[in-house]
């Protein structure tokens, strides 16, 4: 009786075991997925095709300790456009990203964003995020990158550039999804108006 209740308790135990491994896991695989496309909208203005975009993003709770340590994060935006062809690879017409850089200034109590030259100081995280999300009147391409009639392939996608870490954040990065952040690639087809 008492093998019986031995074999019996440690078969309890496994199964409870497994199921707290697998509540402390959940929150690990759902890392990646903390950047969300939500809107995307391509348009022609002054010569230039321009893409509107936002995103949701939602720091971890260990990079928003890093980024308050004084850790800069790098975050890329990224908007690919191929044109299908039956005959051939697809034609790759456009490609461009846009880099920030989130970073905290301890002595002015200041989150600042830079993307290129621009630099731009926020008193709170989420005020900053809120300006990195939404991406206005990027121009992405040259009228004549696209041919009118013809249908693309439009991508966009953003995510955290671990490359640009420090070396050991880097290694922390291989081994905690905690630093794994990045969207799924939001596509959509898009036809260029005009006859050829």
């Amino acid at each position: 009786m008492s093998a019986f209740l031995w074999r019996g308790g440690l078969r309890a135990l496994a199964v409870a075991l497994c199921c707290c491994g697998g509540l402390l896991l959940a929150p690990a695989g759902e890392a990646a997925e903390r950047i969300e496309v939500r809107d995307t909208r391509l348009e022609l203005q002054d010569d230039y095709w321009q893409l509107n975009a936002e995103f949701r993003l939602e720091l971890t709770p260990r990079l928003q300790e890093a980024v308050n340590r004084g850790l800069p994060l790098y975050f890329t935006v990224e908007f690919e456009m191929t044109r299908p062809r039956w005959y051939w690879l697809d034609e790759k017409a456009v490609s461009a990203s846009i880099n920030y850089r989130l970073s905290f200034n301890a002595l002015t109590r200041q989150y600042r964003l830079s993307t290129g030259s621009l630099q731009l100081g926020f008193a709170t995280l989420a005020e900053a995020i809120g300006v990195m999300t939404r991406v206005r009147n990027w121009r992405v391409a040259e009228r004549g990158a696209l041919k009118p009639g013809d249908t693309y392939l439009a991508e966009v996608r953003m995510r955290l550039d671990v490359s640009q870490l420090p070396k050991p954040f880097q290694i922390n990065a291989i081994t905690d999804r905690e630093w794994t952040m990045e969207s799924d690639w939001r596509r959509f087809n898009f036809t260029v108006e005009g006859a050829r």
